[in-house]
């Protein structure tokens, strides 16, 4: 792994900058708003108008990269990321603020698809594992360094943003400078809806509840956290407890999810998040109690899309699995959406703690779905258990990302995300030659 790390250091390092400012980002508005008096449904427009700005991104970035090129849709992606950040400073209007979520969703969709089209271009056949895997743990590692930054500066005001900006003015740095050959133009994959709400609906429901979840969390959890009594660097140390602990459940999850049945792990998962988000909304908890109960919260809730993942790639053939990548994305982006919309909602009328009865609510569905018989191995495909791998679970990644999943056979990639796939196999030698010049 540490080998990875060095040879892909500089898109690392670019996508922690951007994560982090992203992470910190996302805590400072929801505090900010809540100091203010905002309205909790505002708080949650406004994430869910980042995350849309993330799903349609994807759109617009492929077409970004093919007219001007990676490194130039970074750069125009970064500019554009740090002057929304900046006009937050600018503004105090939350109408402004939403135009500026939206901005800021897109152009970073952008980003992660220059980012993702770059590691697939760089990366060996033999190292795609490790660089999928090295790239999930960079994500996570951003998340939590945003809400310990918060935790180090807990006076909220304009250092924050000015320091968000910062991240993403020196994340085009190590992109910009770079005498990398410009990777091949990817393109995403078509959605084949119908036919994998037939073959994989669990999984399809576990990802949409995932979304849901994690939308929520990262719009509202701040907002709950502050009013239920921890101060501003509680509430990052909080955040950053529940991402590190994410973090840490992907590898013993992983093993297990390799091991056991994984519809079985999905309704286990469920049925213990159900318990320990209702625990957190209904006990009066202590600090460290509460902090014991939201790093449950992140093992159990950012493992439920990687579960879902491994279980979907069970049931799908190698041709189908970049079309399922683009569909399981658009799943979650679709609950992510949603999360922050329905749970600030929630929050308005029943109060803070509501908004974990109401991810209470979700999590009890789903379990309620996995019932004898619904999930079977009819479509299971020979390969199964296909290899489970980390994933932050929250849109950061883009619909691009098919093309680094070690899950994904390198050729398929080639003749369904390469406009020219006959080009594809002197595209790699020539760029081989030029590492080893």
């Amino acid at each position: 792994m540490s080998s990875t790390f060095a040879a892909f250091s500089s898109l690392y390092f670019a996508t922690l900058l951007m994560l982090t400012g992203s992470g910190l980002l996302s805590t400072y508005i929801g505090l900010r708003l809540a100091g203010e008096g905002v309205s909790e449904v505002w708080i949650g427009i406004l994430m869910t108008g980042y995350y849309v700005g993330l799903v349609l991104g994807g759109w617009v970035g492929h077409r970004l990269i093919a007219r001007v090129g990676h490194i130039r849709a970074f750069v125009a992606s970064a500019g554009v990321v740090t002057a929304s950040v900046i006009g937050h400073a600018l503004s105090d209007s939350v109408s402004v603020w939403l135009g500026l979520r939206f901005l800021v969703g897109m152009a970073m969709m952008c980003q992660y698809m220059v980012l993702e089209s770059w590691l697939n271009e760089q990366a060996e056949s033999h190292q795609r594992g490790r660089v999928f895997a090295a790239y999930m743990v960079v994500t996570f590692l951003g998340l939590a360094f945003g809400q310990v930054l918060l935790a180090v500066m807990p006076e909220l005001d304009l250092r924050h943003i000015l320091l968000v900006a910062m991240c993403f003015s020196l994340c085009l740095v190590p992109v910009a400078v770079t005498n990398r050959i410009h990777p091949a133009p990817l393109h995403p994959a078509p959605l084949k809806v119908r036919f994998f709400i037939e073959r994989v609906p669990l999984a399809l429901s576990t990802i949409f509840v995932s979304g849901i979840l994690l939308g929520a969390f990262y719009g509202l959890a701040p907002v709950f956290a502050s009013t239920v009594g921890l101060a501003t660097s509680d509430v990052g140390i909080f955040m950053a407890v529940t991402i590190g602990a994410g973090l840490l459940a992907q590898w013993p999850v992983g093993w297990l999810s390799d091991r056991l049945d994984r519809s079985r792990m999905i309704q286990i998962n469920a049925i213990v998040l159900t318990g320990v988000v209702l625990l957190i909304a209904v006990a009066v908890l202590p600090r460290a109690g509460l902090m014991l109960m939201t790093a449950l919260f992140g093992v159990l809730a950012f493992t439920l899309y990687p579960l879902a993942v491994a279980l979907a790639n069970d049931h799908v053939e190698q041709e189908h699995r970049v079309l399922l990548s683009a569909m399981l994305l658009v799943t979650f982006g679709l609950g992510a959406s949603v999360g922050p919309l329905l749970g600030s909602t929630v929050m308005k009328f029943w109060g803070p703690q509501a908004l974990y009865l109401f991810m209470g609510i979700c999590t009890l569905l789903l379990s309620l779905q996995v019932r004898p018989g619904r999930v079977t191995g009819e479509h299971l495909v020979e390969e199964a258990p296909i290899h489970y791998m980390p994933a932050a679970g929250n849109l950061v990644s883009s619909p691009l990302a098919a093309a680094i999943d070690p899950r994904v056979d390198e050729q398929i990639v080639a003749e369904q995300m390469l406009d020219d796939a006959d080009g594809y196999s002197g595209r790699r030698h020539d760029d081989e030659d030029h590492r080893a010049a």
